[in-house]
């Protein structure tokens, strides 16, 4: 692999970027690639120097950011275009690739929807937040979901604790449904559930996020009429429901849950060589100790727009999940959800996930509901959320190999087969 330089730069106000370019000349660096998070600081994520290593022009960059406020999914969505043009005026570059990671996905597929079909794709009656601007967007021409998890909206309602009594407090606990409770089967080396306690908790989820979503839009009704609390929004507090991974409930502990996928795909191996069988994850009990109680790991505050064109989500009455699916999930009433939102694109579509992580059930739900008719899905063994290899679960050292490797390795030969 070759040598490559770095440039920072500033893609727009509040938005810095980091470009990495291959300094040997070739044929690969008409092809950029935009890495973006919907949240976290990505400028040093290691897409940006592996791709650029491997001959392509990729840009990191982070979404409009600024100390103590929380931008909504509008304003991020104007990074992506800042930098999608910002990458256009490069005179070697032809082509541009969106690549969403975990809660990227979010704002890489809503963003690449609105391009192509315009922002009537998300203004519809079904969207509980219809999209607010008319302002066309510059389409990319590829989209990569690498390790995308379900959506900010619904990692949101994963980690929404049921057991809470008071919305105004995360004191008040149900010990029906508390998931830490040893009665209900819990076990900080691994949790065994019964059927009727995960199907009470996952019903008691989706009440409690149907209840917090209508009083948001009552107060929304409330500041739109003159008569809220404040003339444009309102702060909004939900104790036990901080987004993250450490706050996700049920599925982190009781790891049956979420485990494998529902029909055999792409396996690529720590040495090179790939299979297609049912994917089964790798990872460990995690998140043994409940948050729900603490205000600044276990409560979520945002604003009430924020929250409706951000987090919300509707769920229907059956909603749960088992082993290998989920459901009861209207996925197309936000744009704030991968699966809803690839159904309206057309480019060329790679989605990964990694065994070893905690959100890789959600790519094969992607992957189905993908518009594109240039659609591939592929699962890389051992490897972690981040890309590592997950050393901790190693039989015997170097037992996944080098993942980091072998994930954009696989990435060089999508980007490089022709379809650009």
């Amino acid at each position: 692999m070759g040598e490559i330089k770095t440039s920072f730069v500033n893609v727009a106000k509040r938005s810095p970027g980091v470009l990495y370019e291959p300094v040997q000349k070739n044929e690969k660096q008409r092809i950029a690639v935009l890495v973006m998070h919907s949240d976290e600081d990505y400028l040093l994520w290691p897409t940006g120097p592996e791709l650029a290593k491997r001959g392509y022009t990729v840009l990191n960059a982070n979404v409009m950011n600024k100390e103590g406020i929380i931008f909504s999914q509008i304003d991020k969505m104007q990074s992506v275009k800042a930098a999608v043009e910002y990458l256009r005026s490069l005179p070697q570059v032809e082509k541009i690739i969106l690549m969403g990671h975990s809660g990227g996905g979010t704002l890489m597929s809503a963003y690449q929807a609105v391009a192509e079909n315009g922002p009537q794709v998300f203004q519809g009656p079904e969207k509980i937040y219809p999209y607010p601007s008319n302002e066309k967007l510059p389409p990319a021409d590829g989209i990569m979901l690498l390790d995308s998890n379900w959506g900010n909206a619904v990692m949101q309602l994963l980690s929404l604790d049921p057991a809470v009594e008071d919305e105004k407090s995360g004191m008040l606990i149900n010990e029906d449904l508390n998931l830490f409770n040893p009665i209900n089967g819990f076990d900080k080396n691994g949790s065994t559930y019964t059927d009727e306690f995960i199907h009470h908790f996952q019903k008691s989820q989706s009440i409690r996020n149907i209840y917090i979503l209508e009083y948001a839009l009552s107060r929304l009704m409330k500041i739109e009429s003159g008569e809220g609390n404040y003339i444009d929004d309102e702060p909004l507090i939900i104790p036990g429901s901080a987004q993250g991974f450490f706050n996700n409930k049920l599925y982190a502990q009781d790891i049956r849950l979420m485990s494998r996928t529902q029909k055999p795909h792409l396996l690529i191996h720590p040495d090179g060589s790939m299979t297609e069988e049912i994917i089964h994850s790798l990872r460990q009990p995690e998140n043994p100790h409940s948050l729900t109680n603490s205000f600044w790991e276990g409560a979520r505050f945002l604003s009430v727009k924020t929250y409706l064109n951000s987090y919300a989500v509707r769920t229907a009455d059956d909603y749960g999940f088992d082993e290998s699916h989920m459901w009861g999930v209207e996925w197309e009433s936000t744009y704030n959800c991968p699966p809803g939102n690839v159904v309206h694109i057309e480019v060329p579509t790679l989605v990964m996930g990694m065994t070893a992580g905690w959100e890789f059930l959600a790519s094969e739900t992607i992957y189905d509901m993908a518009g594109s008719k240039d659609k591939t899905i592929a699962f890389v063994e051992g490897a972690t959320h981040k890309f590592t290899p997950a050393t901790y679960i190693e039989k015997v050292p170097g037992e996944f190999g080098d993942t980091m490797k072998t994930i954009h390795d696989y990435v060089d030969e999508w980007l490089s087969a022709g379809r650009f």
